[in-house]
């Protein structure tokens, strides 16, 4: 068989393509295997970077290989023809290839897991915000105005400006312990 010098490889849920070249810019290796790197002589792998291309790149490099992460948008011009798996491994192939290509860095699993806490904590922060300000318009309708707090608003700390029992629903102070 002969030396593969560097390999594209394409993710995706269920299958992984495969694009290898020899030092001649022939292409070998065009596969479709998960298991096909543990006893791999050390190459260059390719990546698109994406949700899971960092697991699989700490794997690889457990391995012995080279890996380079690539974002979508720099392997793009680098692609010959319609969108799919083996074309998107041949483009990957090529982008790694040059010299002045810029490679996205691996993240080791504690950098994965701060930065999987810092986006839900946005999500909940901006969840929250979006509640009290949804409990607040509700409340304006029926007279009572909540004052805007800084950012960001606990909706356990929403107090209700106004609020007396002659301008609430029927409904309204069955609830109110909800608000306060």
């Amino acid at each position: 068989m002969e030396q593969i010098i560097r390999i594209g490889m394409d993710t995706s849920k269920h299958v992984f393509q495969l694009h290898g070249v020899n030092a001649a810019e022939q292409p070998i290796l065009r596969k479709k295997m998960v298991d096909f790197f543990a006893p791999c002589l050390p190459t260059v792998i390719g990546i698109e970077a994406c949700a899971a291309s960092h697991h699989w790149a700490r794997l690889l490099t457990g391995f012995g290989h080279g890996v380079k992460l690539i974002a979508p948008q720099l392997a793009k011009p680098y692609l010959k023809r319609g969108k799919n798996d083996a074309a998107d491994a041949e483009a990957l192939c090529e982008a790694t290839s040059r010299p002045t290509m810029r490679f996205v860095p691996v993240q080791s699993v504690d950098q994965q897991a701060a930065l999987m806490l810092v986006g839900l904590r946005e999500r909940a922060v901006s969840a929250q915000t979006q509640i009290s300000n949804t409990i607040r318009g509700h409340a304006a309708e029926f007279g009572p105005t909540a004052a805007i707090c800084p950012y960001p608003f606990p909706v356990s700390q929403l107090r209700l400006k106004g609020a007396t029992p002659h301008f609430s629903p029927g409904f309204l102070p069955q609830y109110s312990g909800f608000f306060l």
